[in-house]
């Protein structure tokens, strides 16, 4: 059975520039109210890879999240995220992303549940890559996309946030705002408090008694501020506790 595509904060990891160490940045921003994380770290052998992936889905199940898998190999899941390059048509799994820069590469889906579409602002992470596409872009992309559209690229601000909901994107995926954060919980916190209320208002502003969310229909829940984090095998882990949603201002 097909699970829905990801929604709100995603998070994409990156152990090299990982403040506090990758386990605990991904259980801080876990306890932040994130739900989605891919797991990049490609030059990694396939054993250590697939043992940081049991690492990770043990962390995102306290908060029911799913660990999205980067590549074809879904190392023991059943998601994945594929570049643009290939594989075409893309493997059989219970979601697929795929990672996409323009038009012509959304006209090559087929099979995906969903894309990712980058980079929205200049990034850090892969400088000169682009041209960026800002929000108006991102907007005009989304209106030809057969699949929801997550921004990418250079998001790091509640504002920025709000900019990529409102263009109509179903989510953002961030890395360095979280990967590079002193306080990954709060930064986390701080992003998808933005989502959530964007997403409120685009509700309100539904025009003739419609309402307009993101095409996935998917809002995430935010943990009560100040969760605490455990040690499991060296690692922090959230406590499991009660999620609340942050009401629209």
């Amino acid at each position: 059975m097909t699970g829905s595509p990801p929604a709100g904060v995603v998070l994409l990891t990156d152990r090299l520039v990982a403040r506090s160490g990758l386990e605990r940045v991904v259980a801080g921003a876990v306890a932040g109210g994130v739900r989605w994380v891919v797991l990049r770290e490609k030059d990694l052998p396939r054993a250590e890879r697939a043992a940081l992936a049991v690492e990770l889905r043990a962390i995102l199940a306290d908060a029911g999240g799913t660990l999205i898998v980067a590549g074809p190999d879904p190392l023991g899941g059943d998601v994945v995220h594929l570049p643009a390059a290939g594989p075409y048509p893309p493997p059989r799994h219970g979601l697929v992303g795929r990672s996409c820069h323009n038009e012509t590469e959304l006209n090559r889906l087929t099979t995906e549940h969903y894309a990712t579409l980058s980079p929205i602002w200049p990034t850090t992470t892969k400088p000169g890559y682009g041209p960026p596409l800002q929000a108006t872009g991102l907007r005009k992309l989304i209106e030809v996309s057969p699949v929801p559209l997550l921004a990418l690229g250079g998001i790091e601000t509640p504002e920025q946030v709000t900019a990529c909901v409102q263009a109509g994107a179903a989510g953002v995926a961030v890395l360095g705002a979280l990967m590079r954060a002193r306080n990954p919980e709060e930064a986390a916190a701080n992003l998808t408090s933005a989502f959530e209320e964007a997403v409120t208002q685009k509700v309100l502003k539904g025009r003739h008694g419609r309402t307009e969310v993101p095409r996935s229909g998917l809002r995430p829940t935010v943990p009560t501020q100040g969760s605490s984090l455990t040690a499991r095998s060296g690692h922090g882990r959230p406590q499991p506790q009660t999620a609340t949603t942050k009401e629209s201002q």
